[in-house]
């Protein structure tokens, strides 16, 4: 019976064995995936061209005050409000009649002044030969000879007089002393003009065009560092070329200069003011307007720059994929600089020699094999018009980086921002990366304008804000953050009936009169980028910073939120 037992389990055991052995003689045999086909770039250094992107705005050259310069009733306004008027053209006319009996008068008392002189030199030809002959005394001679005088001094008052009253009625007919646009008339026709209300309109001159536009000191700090370091080459400051750049993201075709920056440090903003020139003949930049200047001539040198489709953003910041020497996929952590037309420069993380894959890389894997084409690297060159702009990697503006810096990067000067952001998105989702945070979100680099402790932007829902994080004492804005200033300027446009709110934060320690001041600016340099960029002033509400607390992060200061929400404003 046990014999009997242990026969079954023999045969149970080898159908089991020989049931196994069948199932795996069914499985099919997993093929190698073939390597894809990518291609590569071989790195070199070389120098590059750095486009410094700052906002600015317009003035004129020469901006003249009209004034009158005597007091009386203003008979009428003769120029059309708004118009181009000429030099010499008459612009108003004061009431003549009280001037011109004013001169009639002077020119009488020159007559009865002149008449007087005549008698007194008569009197003094008859008794000087008298007195020679000593028919009349010494005495009688002196009181000729000062009535004379006296006389020739009457009438050189009069002729003053007279002088001063012709001039006065000229001053009645008020006309342009330059060639420009006129602004409207301050004082209607009938008012009464005197010293205190003088002002009567001023006169623009439209060719040549300032652009003034401001430099931080970190950023003047910075960029003095890098020159001395050999890491970047400047041009004298007046061989600069000024490329401008209207707020619809058109180039104007007239190109300028740096003619004049600041000796001193302005107070109130800790910034220099540089202004620079630029020629206007038809008129077609107007004093006041908000836009972007550009400023070509620098380089920098030895540079390792790839092309933007190259980068992409992943949960721990910007990486690259590389080919190994074993022809394999690898992923490469990188610190980026500033965005140079089509090109990112890379302050770390790639060496001359790294092949970079600068397409298919979604189907990459890392230590996956891949066919490798090297392609040559594109020329390096910038773009005048429609990019974000970059900031330079060691917190000097470059780019977009300054003053309002190119936050005023119009929506249509933020597409090439927006089209990287979209292919990094897709790459990272590919690669497990969550493409919000890969696409959306924009990290800042340590050492940059935004320390390690925050992020320099972030892409805000409607109820969450964007916030934007300024250097310590900088009122400028960084590449990336005027990259999420446009994704909100296009949201606003998609939106009419959302509104946007600005809110800053005030530091606790310092002077408290600077903190504020500071404060303000960077609030203002956000608004200024956003209507820049084609927002409407009435769509946007400044709050008053608030003041940060000790429980708050240390980075909490140097913060400006920017919300959107339908019921701003209330």
């Amino acid at each position: 019976m046990a014999s009997g037992k242990r026969v079954a389990r023999l045969c149970l055991s080898l159908g089991m064995v020989f049931g196994v052995a069948a199932c795996h003689d069914k499985t099919p045999v997993a093929s190698a995936r073939p390597p894809a086909n990518v291609d590569v770039i071989n790195v070199a250094l070389r120098d590059v061209p750095v486009v410094f992107d700052y906002v600015g705005q317009t003035e004129s050259s020469q901006q003249v005050e009209i004034r009158s310069r005597v007091n009386g009733f203003l008979e009428r306004r003769v120029y059309e409000e708004g118009a181009m008027v000429h030099q010499g053209d008459v612009m108003f006319q004061m009431d003549r009649k009280p001037f011109q009996a004013a001169l009639d008068a002077a020119r009488a008392e020159y007559a009865q002044q002149k008449a007087r002189l005549d008698t007194a030199q008569a009197n003094l030809n008859r008794v000087r030969p008298l007195a020679a002959r000593n028919a009349l005394s010494q005495k009688d001679l002196d009181d000729s000879v000062g009535q004379e005088r006296a006389a020739a001094a009457a009438l050189e008052q009069a002729r003053a007089n007279v002088t001063s009253a012709n001039l006065n009625l000229g001053y009645t007919t008020i006309t342009a002393p330059v060639t420009g646009l006129s602004s409207f008339a301050k004082k209607q026709d009938g008012s009464y003009i005197d010293a205190s209300n003088s002002l009567l309109t001023y006169v623009a001159k439209l060719d040549p065009m300032w652009i003034n536009f401001s430099l931080s000191e970190n950023e003047m700090l910075n960029l003095r560092a890098q020159t001395k370091s050999g890491a970047l080459k400047l041009p004298q400051i007046g061989e600069f070329e000024a490329v401008i750049v209207l707020a619809d993201g058109s180039v104007y075709p007239q190109r300028g200069h740096i003619k004049f920056a600041d000796a001193s440090l302005s107070e109130e903003t800790g910034t220099y003011l540089i202004r620079a020139e630029v020629r206007n003949p038809g008129g077609t930049l107007r004093p006041g307007q908000f836009v972007r200047i550009k400023l070509l001539g620098a380089q920098r040198t030895s540079a390792v720059a790839v092309p933007q489709v190259a980068v992409q953003q992943g949960p721990r910041g910007a990486f690259v994929w590389t080919v190994d020497k074993d022809g394999k996929a690898q992923q490469r952590a990188v610190e980026t600089g500033e965005w140079n037309g089509n090109d990112w420069v890379i302050s770390s993380g790639l060496h001359a020699g790294d092949h970079v894959v600068i397409d298919n890389t979604l189907k990459l894997m890392p230590g996956a094999p891949v066919q490798e084409k090297v392609v040559p690297t594109p020329s390096a060159a910038v773009k005048l018009g429609g990019e974000a702009g970059a900031a330079d990697a060691n917190g000097a503006s470059a780019s977009s980086a300054s003053s309002a810096s190119s936050a005023s990067s119009a929506a249509s000067g933020s597409s090439a921002a927006n089209a990287a952001n979209t292919n990094n998105g897709n790459a990272g989702a590919a690669n497990g990366v969550n493409p919000a945070n890969a696409g959306g979100a924009v990290n800042a680099k340590a050492g940059t304008v935004a320390d390690a402790a925050g992020p320099a932007a972030t892409t805000a829902s409607a109820s969450d804000p964007s916030q934007l994080y300024f250097a310590a004492g900088s009122a400028s804005l960084d590449a990336q953050s005027a990259s999420a200033l446009a994704a909100v300027a296009q949201r606003l446009a998609a939106s009419p009936e959302t509104r946007v709110v600005i809110s800053g934060y005030t530091d606790s320690s310092g002077p408290r009169a600077h903190n504020e001041r500071l404060a303000h600016a960077r609030a203002s340099t956000v608004r200024t980028a956003l209507i820049v960029a084609g927002v409407q002033d009435a769509r946007i509400e400044m709050r008053k910073p608030a003041k940060i607390v000790a429980t708050d992060p240390a980075d909490k200061s140097r913060r400006v939120d920017v919300t959107l929400s339908p019921a701003a404003g209330g």
